[in-house]
């Protein structure tokens, strides 16, 4: 049964029991003692996205995805252009001074990048929903879709009301003749600030006359909103999945490699793009442990796609296992 937001009056809700541990002494402890290489020995990059391949027009049945780090993607799809949860600040943070540090310069300049058709954000969490950007791309007349509530935060940074359309789980929109949004299940939590659960969060699927694909924005397991999900929309040429930030104290609002890997089965499987991983420091793993897991968990029937940041990749082309980290 598809189930829509579970909304108080207040604060929204998960259709299951969702935890977090707020066990800040140990957490603290963990932070400070850790030998977890958590952050880059040496700086990454520079990643360069080839500015003007991406600016030509989109093939009425191409299928790309250019990764610009954790959760931020263009995905060329059948004609059009989609950007998701752009965020290029250097923290992810409400401060410029203090808060989790990219690891690289993003692969190109919000500037440079091409027309966008939709710019689509899952939450308001600080490294989904960046202030500075989302004021950026306003000025070019694109259109953003959201879960229900983050629109407030867009309209008081000066986005006009035009340009914002608010979307509760299993709502659909059409983008022009033949494209479908469509905002799904997750299950995690929101919040900026001293806020939280006052705005919704939710996954997506991409649906173009050719091609469908799935972005699951941040989750913890789900497998039941993932089948159905795979069942009403599927199956999907593209599955992009978060993979990193998890830990056992926060088991319920974010995966991990194996709980990802499960989500993939449940949506029916398709290629496998990893999102949510070696771009900041929000958890207590190396940041090449996520990466790492998935790949000696995948086995051979799961077809990953493993861009350097800035790096184009042809869908139809096949798996892509080049291991950029490690160079």
């Amino acid at each position: 049964m598809k189930t829509p937001s579970q909304f108080t009056g207040k604060k929204y809700l998960n259709t299951l029991p969702t935890g977090m541990s707020m066990d800040y002494g140990q957490m603290l402890r963990r932070w400070l003692r850790g030998t977890e290489e958590r952050e880059p020995k040496t700086p990454l990059g520079p990643f360069r996205a080839d500015v003007a391949a991406l600016a030509e027009p989109v093939p009425a049945a191409a299928l790309r995805v250019t990764w610009f780090g954790h959760s931020s993607t263009l995905i060329e799809l059948d004609g059009k252009r989609f950007l998701t949860d752009p965020v290029w600040r250097l923290r992810a943070s409400p401060l410029s001074v203090v808060g989790p540090k990219r690891f690289f310069a993003p692969p190109l300049a919000l500037t440079e990048l091409p027309p966008l058709d939709a710019v689509i954000l899952s939450h308001d969490h600080y490294d989904h929903l960046d202030k500075d950007a989302i004021r950026t791309l306003s000025r070019t007349g694109v259109p953003f879709f959201c879960p229900l509530g983050v629109g407030g935060h867009l309209r008081r940074w000066g986005v006009p009301a035009a340009q914002i359309t608010e979307l509760d789980w299993w709502q659909e929109v059409t983008l022009g003749a033949a494209h479908t949004l469509v905002a799904t299940p997750a299950r995690h939590f929101s919040g900026r600030r001293l806020t939280r659960d006052n705005t919704f969060w939710a996954s997506w699927c991409l649906l173009g006359p050719t091609h469908r694909a799935f972005f699951g924005g941040d989750s913890g397991p789900y497998e039941a909103a993932f089948r159905e999900i795979g069942a009403a929309y599927g199956p999907f040429d593209l599955v992009m999945l978060e993979v990193g930030a998890y830990d056992a104290l926060w088991a319920d609002i974010h995966m991990g490699p194996d709980h990802a890997l499960a989500a993939h089965r449940a949506l029916g499987g398709g290629p496998l793009l990893p999102l949510h991983w070696a771009t900041f420091n929000l958890a207590f793993h190396a940041w090449t442990e996520p990466v790492e897991r998935l790949l000696a968990a995948a086995g051979p029937d799961v077809p990953l796609l493993l861009p350097a940041p800035g790096q184009r990749v042809e869908v139809a082309a096949g798996p892509l296992p080049e291991q950029w980290w490690r160079r």
